[in-house]
């Protein structure tokens, strides 16, 4: 008598099946996963900056003297360019030249973005340096400075702004919270 063999492996039919399934999957996934990177990716960077101005707001205050937070693509000086992705340093104005000068110590830094984002400072207050004053006030720009944050694209459902009142109030917000001026 003879035995029949058994089958192993899958039919072209299943395997069809399988990759049209794994492909409706995909495509759902994928753009919620982009979302979600750029999303998080422009909060951390955001939040980078608050942290670092809050840091250099609690400094002034805890030390009596000024300090401050500027634009810098080499981690020592102040570069003096109102485009925030080139990277930010906070230091102690030792001589309240308002200028993180060679000597002046550095307490933070934040390197070059690695990516295509661009930080940006508005117009009106073309902010590349923020300084605190021994009170926590923000001083050198009319009543606030607002940083924006777009990606490569631009999309505004990615942009995050950093507002910076000169009473030492910083706020983020985005294009649903605040439309009129983040966009």
């Amino acid at each position: 008598m003879k035995r029949q063999k058994t089958q192993r492996g899958f039919t072209l039919t299943e395997l069809l099946v399988v990759i049209a399934i794994v492909a409706i999957l995909l495509s759902i996934g994928v753009p919620s996963y982009q979302y979600i990177s750029n999303s998080y990716r422009m909060t951390g960077e955001v939040n980078g900056l608050l942290g670092d101005a809050q840091f250099a707001r609690s400094e002034a205050i805890k030390e009596g003297a000024q300090v401050i937070l500027c634009t810098s693509n080499n981690q020592t000086t102040c570069a003096g360019l109102p485009t925030w992705q080139i990277g930010w340093i906070v230091c102690v104005d030792l001589n309240n030249d308002g200028t993180c000068d060679d000597g002046e110590p550095v307490l933070r830094s934040q390197a070059t973005f690695v990516n295509t984002d661009t930080f940006v400072s508005d117009a009106l207050s073309n902010a590349n340096t923020i300084i605190f004053n021994r009170e926590g006030f923000a001083v050198g720009f009319p009543a606030q400075a607002i940083l924006t944050l777009h990606n490569a694209t631009a999309n505004s459902a990615w942009t995050r702004c950093l507002e910076i009142q000169t009473v030492g109030m910083m706020t983020v917000v985005n294009h649903i919270t605040a439309p009129v001026w983040c966009t």
